[in-house]
């Protein structure tokens, strides 16, 4: 009757539960639940920028098909436009988040909930990252809720972006997410001249472009003091650019950094065909940062 009791609760907890999977064994159903780490990627559908740039989604997935090669963790792929609804609760059940949408510091911050739910996975230790306009806001008052979490923003009136050819010089300094990444150039949007922590204990930049006559980081880790990890890169406008090995192992070997994974000193093996890159057919047109 007990083992009944347990299965029957293993049951209710796993239909009530929108994001990770419990599962059980054959040969013990009571007391055997998934471990793997859960990451929740959060995109949004076109935006009005021109096609071939700012596609969260595809992006989202490439991401996820990454992850998912190891078979180590739960990912789940979210297009996260508002209101978001399930946000909070997804949050809640997620070791890592990762931003790659429309004005996402803005976002974060333009529901209560949604942003607690945020201070909730920072608080035990979770990771965050953000990617290109997933750590923008046009508006002043989000940056400093958005930079507490993640550690970079590209926000206010006074925020500078770029669209160049650029020579990107990883960090000097030893970094597990630079693993098998060498100099190199690209053709890119970057956002420059980012709003970081006043404290920068454990903030390391981790790539840096050469614009208007300074270097700037355009890629950056952090160790919080929650115990939490946040990675950031300004680039990834264009589409494109998922064809360079170089931006595929900064991405997502910046994700596993978060998540407090081992990564090899070479680098992952990210292949990429053709298929896996192609965009889906949209008429979905596009506002100016």
């Amino acid at each position: 009757m007990k083992s009944q009791s347990l299965s029957l609760f293993y049951v209710f907890v796993t239909l009530a539960s929108p994001f990770w999977q419990l599962y059980v064994s054959a040969d013990d159903p009571a007391t055997r639940i998934s471990t793997q780490k859960r990451v929740l990627l959060l995109g949004q559908k076109p935006d009005t920028h021109p096609k071939t740039t700012h596609e969260y989604m595809a992006g989202i997935r490439l991401i996820a098909r990454f992850l998912n090669q190891s078979g180590k963790y739960q990912v789940l792929i979210e297009q996260a436009d508002s209101p978001w609804t399930d946000g909070p609760e997804l949050l809640d059940g997620a070791d890592a988040a990762v931003l790659f949408l429309t004005e996402g510091a803005k976002w974060v911050s333009e529901d209560k909930g949604r942003l607690a739910a945020f201070n909730r996975l920072a608080k035990r230790g979770g990771g965050l990252s953000a990617l290109h306009w997933g750590m923008g806001t046009r508006e002043t008052q989000p940056v400093a809720d958005f930079v507490s979490l993640f550690g970079g923003c590209h926000g206010g009136p006074d925020r500078k972006y770029k669209v160049d050819d650029f020579q990107i010089i990883p960090s000097l300094t030893p970094h597990p997410i630079l693993s098998g990444i060498k100099p190199f150039e690209v053709h890119d949007e970057l956002y420059y001249a980012l709003k970081f922590p006043a404290k920068r204990h454990g903030h390391i930049a981790l790539m840096n472009a050469h614009i208007d006559d300074y270097d700037h980081a355009v890629a950056w880790a952090w160790r919080r003091d929650d115990d939490g990890r946040s990675f950031g890169f300004s680039g990834l406008h264009f589409h494109k650019n998922w064809e360079r090995i170089e931006y595929r192992r900064l991405v997502v070997q910046g994700i596993l950094w978060t998540l407090k994974d081992v990564i090899p000193t070479d680098g992952l093996q990210l292949d990429l065909t053709d298929k896996e890159f192609e965009l889906p057919d949209s008429d979905d047109s596009k506002n100016a940062k």
